[in-house]
């Protein structure tokens, strides 16, 4: 998060109404199946709110990946208030694999690599990716009502719902922005990142979650003209960014980084393996930019706190509070556990290319790859309880950070 940006934004577009300044944006970044992870942080979220409260809690909403999934699927329920929290635990608790992705394999390809690839390959030619996504694009359909979106923007549940992917015909990160009628909001074009602000889709869905590889690209169309989308992961730098062109004073995000990759790994010994590579591929396509960004808003807001009251008081710009929640225990270790729970062909096919070889040490790289597949009950509960158990952990600093401020009192800047 930039200065440039905070700037932009504040002298360039229509400050929000009174009633909005205090309004808290919500950003979930991506990971596959370990997203399932910010449905318990919010589960517990809601848990936490005094008898009474019933309203959904933030305006904006903004994706990455499933993290994009999450938010759509909160936007879609947002018109229902709170409750709309734990119904997101609900789903994912219903999930399996079998859902988002398949592929087609013989039960005996584990024995044999030249068949596991002949397999893959298969995949890749029907598909364009090592997965067939088709029962994903029924699961969105079946969960997501579009026109809930629809009638929660109207009803003014929220402002905005923003999903974000990556062009692989331009090389651009894009975000797309749906808006209530009578926002203000406007299109940004940065280097290398820009908007549009059109109705979401399923299909804008799938091509923020298209993991590149694994899953097929998705076109959508942008200026006029088709272009092919990926993951929206990839060349994310400012994942803050869109909440803060909304006019966001307060930004909840949730990550799904882990506190180090894996300690399993680091005991490997010789020639990496398949899935050594395959894990630390997908590490660097989710590669979580988060914590940079949030502590370059936090050190912006910091110099704006701390300049003096009568020029704080006359600049047009104010300082963004950020709150970053992320797993406090290794996910690569989390489905080491639950590796078998995957589905037999895609066990089999990737443990045939020796990318689940927990042998030879490389238990964590096999974890690791495993933790984006693993749309599982095991898995995904583990996930969910995490995420309650983390933020129940900091009970008393989200409730601060949830609770409305004083208009008299600035933005303060909280600490992950």
């Amino acid at each position: 998060m930039s200065l440039d940006t905070l700037i932009t934004h504040n002298t360039l577009l229509p400050h929000p109404e009174a009633a909005q300044q205090d309004a808290c944006a919500l950003v979930l970044m991506g990971g596959g199946a370990r997203t399932a992870y910010q449905a318990g942080v919010l589960k517990a979220l809601a848990a936490m709110q005094p008898a009474g409260a019933t309203a959904f809690p933030f305006l904006w909403l903004f994706g990455t990946s499933a993290g994009a999934l999450n938010a759509a699927y909160l936007a879609s329920l947002a018109r229902q208030g709170l409750s709309a929290l734990p119904q997101l635990a609900q789903f994912w608790s219903s999930l399996r694999s079998e859902q988002v992705y398949r592929i087609e394999a013989p039960g005996w390809v584990r024995a044999n690599r030249l068949v596991a690839g002949w397999t893959l390959a298969r995949q890749v030619k029907r598909h364009r990716a090592l997965l067939d996504t088709l029962p994903l694009v029924d699961t969105l359909h079946r969960a997501i009502d579009l026109q809930g979106l629809e009638m929660g923007l109207a009803l003014g549940a929220i402002r905005a719902l923003g999903v974000t992917a990556s062009s692989y015909t331009s090389g651009e990160h894009w975000t797309f922005c749906q808006t209530a009628a009578d926002d203000t909001a406007q299109p940004w074009h940065r280097p290398g990142r820009r908007s549009e602000f059109q109705p979401i889709t399923i299909e804008h869905l799938m091509a923020s979650s298209a993991i590149p590889f694994l899953f097929p690209s998705v076109p959508l169309w942008v200026d006029g003209h088709k272009e092919y989308f990926g993951d929206g992961s990839m060349r994310q730098l400012s994942p803050l960014s869109p909440a803060i062109h909304f006019g966001a004073r307060r930004v909840l995000v949730i990550g799904v980084a882990q506190p180090q990759r894996s300690g399993m790994g680091a005991k490997a010994q010789g020639d990496p393996t398949a899935g050594t590579i395959a894990g630390h591929a997908m590490a660097s396509v989710f590669h979580d930019t988060l914590q940079a960004d949030v502590e370059q808003a936090q050190r912006v807001s910091q110099t704006l706190l701390r300049l003096p009251p009568a020029l704080a008081g006359v600049l047009p710009y104010r300082p963004v509070d950020v709150l970053a929640i992320q797993p406090s225990f290794s996910l690569d270790e989390l489905a080491h556990k639950h590796i078998r729970e995957l589905p037999a062909p895609t066990r089999n096919t990737l443990a045939g290319l020796g990318a689940l070889d927990t042998a030879r040490g490389a238990a964590g790289s096999a974890a690791a790859l495993a933790s984006y597949l693993l749309f599982e009950p095991g898995f995904v509960h583990a996930l969910i309880e995490l995420g309650e158990h983390d933020a129940w952990r900091r009970k008393d600093e989200l409730m601060r950070f949830m609770a409305p401020l004083a208009p008299e009192h600035p933005a303060a800047v909280a600490v992950p």
